[in-house]
């Protein structure tokens, strides 16, 4: 996962660099806001960005306002503020502004690794909801529903549709849903008409046998 490092003090940003690079991420290095801003802006922005709150140019809350104000069809970035401030007052202004995490100065490598975690466990877990509601969507797109007054024949039961033709039933209903018809025959219907057909047809067939 690509992680990006906001960072104006060199020494800062080496250090943060080469500790997230043993933890196996790909690091894109910062060193002013500019250069923050314009690197979660491309199409291949990091998943995580490490923001330090004072920076030339823009500093990381607003770059943190800035990019939740970005229209966006794919998963949003995980923001961590990196900050010397731990008063809840500032804690609470880098939260209101869309920062996820915050990270407090001078960090720890093992904080550092478990924030960094989370995120890359929190983004996974949307970019799955994400997949799951368009799979969802797809799915719904090629529902198709019966709804409101179907206007039958009372004898032969077919449906006539909105361009007034008449359907079998069986036909209609394919067409509106998605259903798929295999022909049987109830025990009524079995009793009232097949029945007394194959006696008719067995009668004719006796009858013929004595003629001859």
């Amino acid at each position: 996962m690509k992680v990006l490092i906001a960072e104006d003090d060199p020494v800062s940003r080496r250090v943060l660099a080469a500790t997230l690079g043993k933890f196996g991420y790909e690091v894109v290095a910062a060193a002013d806001g500019a250069e923050a801003w314009a690197a979660l802006q491309r199409d291949d922005a990091p998943s995580i960005a490490i923001l330090d709150w004072m920076m030339p140019e823009l500093d990381g809350v607003e770059i943190c306002r800035r990019v939740r104000a970005l229209p966006t069809t794919t998963t949003p970035p995980y923001l961590i503020l990196l900050t010397a401030k731990s008063g809840k007052e500032d804690v609470v202004i880098g939260l209101d502004a869309g920062a996820n995490d915050y990270l407090t100065k001078p960090f720890d490598r093992a904080e550092l690794r478990a924030r960094v975690q989370v995120g890359a466990q929190v983004l996974e877990l949307q970019a799955n909801l994400a997949t799951r509601v368009r799979e969802l969507e797809a799915a719904l797109s090629e529902v198709k529903q019966l709804q409101g007054l179907l206007p039958i024949c009372s004898y032969c039961k077919k449906i006539r549709d909105e361009q007034n033709h008449w359907h079998r039933v069986e036909s209609y209903i394919s067409e509106h849903a998605e259903v798929e018809f295999s022909h049987g025959i109830c025990p009524t219907c079995y009793t009232d008409v097949v029945q007394p057909h194959l006696n008719q047809l067995e009668s004719r067939e006796n009858y013929k046998t004595r003629k001859t």
